[in-house]
Order: C-alpha cells, then sequence, then structure tokens
C-alpha cells in the first residue's frame, strides 16, 4: 500500500490526511490557531504556531490510522500563498509573517510598478501587477519601515516552505507557489532576475524552485523526532493551496474550472499556454501539473464576509445552534431561504479587507445597499451569501474574457456544502454546478502530487482521473438565473460608483482628527 500525507497549511488551521493510491483518506486530523491585526488592513501570523499545528496533526493522523509509519511513501505540502517568513543566518523566525490578506503595502506597490517601468512591462516580466497581497512588496516594506529587521534576513520562505524546512532542513519552493511571490518568470518558471535586480533584491534570499510533484527534500531526524514520520521519507514540492486545490478537484485539463469559497474565494482554470493580459485582472501562475499554468480570480473575503456575520451579528443563531446540536452556518442559511431571491433589491459588497480581483483596491469597504423599512435578518443573510457570489462571478466572466472554455464548474470548500449556497451559485454563475467525492481540496491535492512524486502514478492528471468524481449536481434555475443576470449589472456598477467614496473614507480612517 502506497501512503502519502498531505499537509495544508491555512490562515485558520492546519490540516493533515492520509491516502492510500486509490484516493481514499484513511485518516486525517485539523488544528486551529489564531491570526494578529495589529493595525487595519495588517494580517500577521507567527510561523510557529504552523509548526506546532503540524506536528499536532501529522502525530495524530498516524496514531489514528491503520497503517503503520513506515507505510508513509511520501509528503506533499499546501498552504496559504503570498506570505511572507523572515529568517536570519541561523534559520530563526526575525519577525511575525505577513500574510496573503495584509493591504498595508500600497506604498511598495507603486513603487514596483515604477521600477519595472509601468504596470503592462511588469506584468509581460513577471505575469502579473503588483498587489498588496503578493509577496515582493512585503520584502519592500520590511526593507523601507523595519531596516534593523531587513539587514538580519538571510532567506525568504513561503508559509508551507517553513514548515518544509521544519520538517527536512532543507530551504525549498515550487512554481504553483512562487507564482504568487511577484518575483517569478512565470512562462519560465524561474525566478526573475530582471525584476530582482530592478527591485535591488539579492536572489540567494530566495530557495531553490522545483516543479510541484517533484522530490525536493527528505525528512530530517529532527523532523522525524518531531512528528513520527520515518527519516528520509520523500517530501514532494507541493502547491499553493489554490492550485494543489485545484489538484484535489480534477483541475487539471482546459474547460474544467473550480470555485472555492473559504476564507478568500477562488476561481480558478486549468490553461495549457500562459495567457497574457496587459492590464492582469487575473492572477496568473504556473499550475501544480509540470508544463502548465492558470489563471485565478481571488475574492478577499468570501466566506470570510459570512464568518464575519456570524461572529459579529449571528451570536443569537450560534447559541441557538449550540442548544440543537446544529452547525450555525446552517441555522444561518435557513434563515436566509426565508428571503427570495435578490433579498428584496438588498446588496451586499463582501469587501471587508479590501479587494483583489478584478478591482485591485486595499481601499474598497464592505457593505449592504438598498436597506429599506421591510428587510429583516433573513434579507441581511442571503445578500451576504449572494454579494459574495456576485464578486466569484466578476472572475468567471474575466476567464472566459481571456478565451478560456469554462465547460464544468465545480464546487469546493464552505461554499460547496450548504444547498442554498450551491443553489444561489448556479443560478448566479448561470451553470450547473459540482461537488466531488472529496471536500479536502489542498491537502487533498498535496498527497496526489506526493503519490506523483514516489511513483504511485505517472502524471497528475492520471492520479486526479484515478481517484477523483462528481458526486452530486446542482441544475441552474433559468428564470432565477435571467433575475441575477440582470442583479449583477446593478452589483458591478456599485462598485464603480463608491470607488472614491472608499478612498475617502480610507483617508478618514487614517487621518481621524
Amino acid at each position: 500500500m502506497s501512503v502519502t500525507l498531505g499537509i495544508d497549511i491555512g490562515t485558520s488551521g492546519t490540516k493533515t490526511l492520509a491516502i492510500d493510491d486509490r484516493g481514499t483518506i484513511l485518516a486525517s486530523a485539523s488544528a486551529e490557531y489564531p491570526c494578529s491585526h495589529p493595525n487595519p488592513g495588517w494580517s500577521e501570523q507567527d510561523p510557529e504556531l504552523w509548526w506546532d499545528a503540524t506536528i499536532k496533526t501529522v502525530q495524530s493522523v498516524l496514531a489514528a490510522a491503520t497503517f503503520a509509519p513506515a507505510d508513509v511513501k511520501g509528503i506533499g505540502l499546501s498552504g496559504q500563498m503570498h506570505g511572507s517568513v523572515f529568517l536570519d543566518q541561523a534559520g530563526a523566525v526575525i519577525r511575525p509573517a505577513l500574510l496573503w490578506n495584509d493591504q498595508r503595502t500600497a506604498v511598495e506597490c507603486r513603487e514596483i510598478e515604477e521600477r519595472a517601468g509601468g504596470r503592462e512591462a511588469l506584468v509581460k516580466m513577471v505575469a502579473n501587477p503588483a498587489l498588496t497581497g503578493f509577496t515582493a512588496p512585503k520584502l519592500l516594506w520590511v526593507r523601507r519601515v523595519e531596516p534593523a529587521n531587513w539587514d538580519r534576513v538571510r532567506q525568504v520562505l513561503l508559509p508551507k516552505d517553513y514548515v518544509r524546512y521544519r520538517l527536512t532542513g532543507t530551504f525549498a519552493t515550487e512554481v504553483s507557489d512562487a507564482s504568487g511571490t511577484l518575483l517569478l518568470d512565470v512562462v519560465n518558471r524561474r525566478w526573475s532576475r530582471e525584476l530582482l535586480g530592478k527591485l535591488e533584491i539579492d536572489p540567494s534570499l530566495l530557495p531553490p524552485c522545483y516543479e510541484s510533484p517533484e522530490v525536493s527534500s527528505v525528512v530530517s531526524e529532527t523532523g522525524f523526532k518531531a512528528t513520527g514520520v520515518p527519516k528520509g521519507t520523500p517530501v514532494v514540492g507541493g502547491g499553493g493551496d489554490q492550485p494543489a486545490g485545484a489538484v484535489g478537484n480534477g483541475i487539471v485539463r482546459q474547460g474544467v474550472v473550480s470555485a472555492t469559497i473559504g476564507t478568500s474565494g477562488v476561481v480558478f482554470a486549468h490553461a495549457d499556454q500562459p495567457r497574457f493580459d496587459p492590464l492582469g485582472r487575473l492572477q496568473r501562475g504556473c499550475h501544480t501539473v509540470p508544463g502548465a499554468w492558470h489563471l485565478m480570480g481571488v475574492v478577499l473575503s468570501a466566506g470570510g464576509s459570512f464568518r464575519w456575520f456570524r461572529n459579529e451579528l449571528g451570536k443569537a443563531e450560534v447559541a441557538r445552534g449550540k442548544e440543537q446540536g446544529m452547525d450555525p452556518y446552517y441555522v444561518l442559511t435557513a434563515e436566509a431561504a426565508l428571503a427570495g431571491p435578490g433579498a428584496e433589491g438588498l446588496f451586499f459588497l463582501p469587501y471587508l479587507t479590501g479587494e483583489r480581483t478584478p478591482h485591485f483596491d486595499p481601499d474598497a469597504k464592505g457593505g449592504w445597499i438598498g436597506l429599506t423599512i421591510r428587510h429583516g435578518r433573513p434579507h441581511l443573510i442571503r445578500a451576504v451569501l449572494e454579494g459574495v457570489t456576485f464578486a466569484m462571478r466578476d472572475s468567471l466572466e474575466l476567464i472566459r474574457e481571456m478565451g478560456v472554455s469554462i465547460n464544468q464548474i465545480r464546487l469546493s470548500g464552505g461554499g460547496a456544502r450548504n444547498p442554498l449556497w450551491r443553489q444561489i451559485q448556479a443560478d448566479i454563475y448561470g451553470s450547473d454546478v459540482h461537488t466531488l467525492n472529496s471536500s479536502d481540496g489542498p491537502a487533498f491535492g498535496a498527497a496526489l502530487l506526493a503519490q506523483v512524486g514516489t511513483g504511485a502514478y505517472r502524471s497528475v492528471p492520471e492520479a486526479c482521473d484515478a481517484t477523483i468524481r462528481t458526486v452530486e449536481s446542482t441544475a441552474v434555475d433559468p428564470k432565477v438565473k435571467a433575475f441575477y443576470d440582470k442583479s449583477f449589472v446593478v452589483y458591478q456598477k456599485l462598485y464603480r460608483d463608491l470607488r472614491e467614496s472608499f478612498r475617502s473614507i480610507s483617508e478618514l480612517v487614517a487621518h481621524p482628527s
């Protein structure tokens, strides 16, 4: 039996699972941890939390499984993209990691575009514009604001690659996650020495870059003592959470697209060629499938908007859920179902942490628009679900505009688990939507990459064909689709109408006196 582990270093927690070569999940475990927001728009995490959660979940999986640790043939790593871990000469963490949803680097993004010769020149160089969540502007921010810390930096790693370092003692990354740093020449799948030179960043700060199924390192004696996985176990490159999740969803051929609603929302499409858009409206990167690329649209606060509602305005539903032994999200969506499509003209803009696709606007703000005295909690909740889904459709429309066909949409994440939200997605996307036999996208995809890297399968598509299948479909309602098509036009106009007001609000917050 070929057993592999998939470890996914998420924003709110780490998940580890074990699969066999048929894709059967043999055991899984999760561990949560907090995120720090020391200033408005800032988002940081202590990398030690990821390592502690990795130890805990790997040990739990090995203890709960019917296989022996010696049966583990390989490990795949996945994790939140764009984060920055700064290490000193001794390999110690210098400061908390800046995360993907951190918005502090608007000044640095402008600097990067200027040094590159403009946005179009930058997109030609590294396939993407400078976005506040990316890694490169974080490096420039630390260099500008924390020069004493910058002087100590000897290595910069992405979140999952810090766990790789602790597990193996090796500095390494892979092309899919590296694509989100803004420092990779995506077309040629290697670090961009041209941009590194323009930004005056020493290339030695970045680790060697592998293909995702390629073995990058092996478990060290220290890693064995911490986790119980035998020394010498191969660790493949793995993938950023979205490209690895795409493998877990079988998005390994053109025409099949995934719509994943977790904390963020991601629309992900496979591309056989590196598509070019001079505006850089979609994130482009190397896929976890060697020789392939991807297009990706990102909604920063997708499931995060629903979680915010639950935590701040849904305390009664949380309490009711505990009393009835129900997930509070199901209590909330049951309430939302009492309001019809469109929530009687109520719209929700899910820009709680700014927005990436398609606006690239760290100043964007969330809110309900269209409130009347007729609206109650069911309308508020349904508008959140619809607003998030409209934001996801923004990305689908851009993918179509770039000439990538969409023949099937596969759902994953929290947005795939609820029948009401599945139906809302089908009707807003204007297409039947499908769920899969596995709901553990990134961790499952990472484990599949390890199956490929250790020889159980010859290719990533072959591994997906053998292990992934659709299990449920939700049909689009043509009448509701027609209504949502009209609503979508209004939704898109709301951002354009409010863009300048968002900027003014940010200035008020920054300078309250």
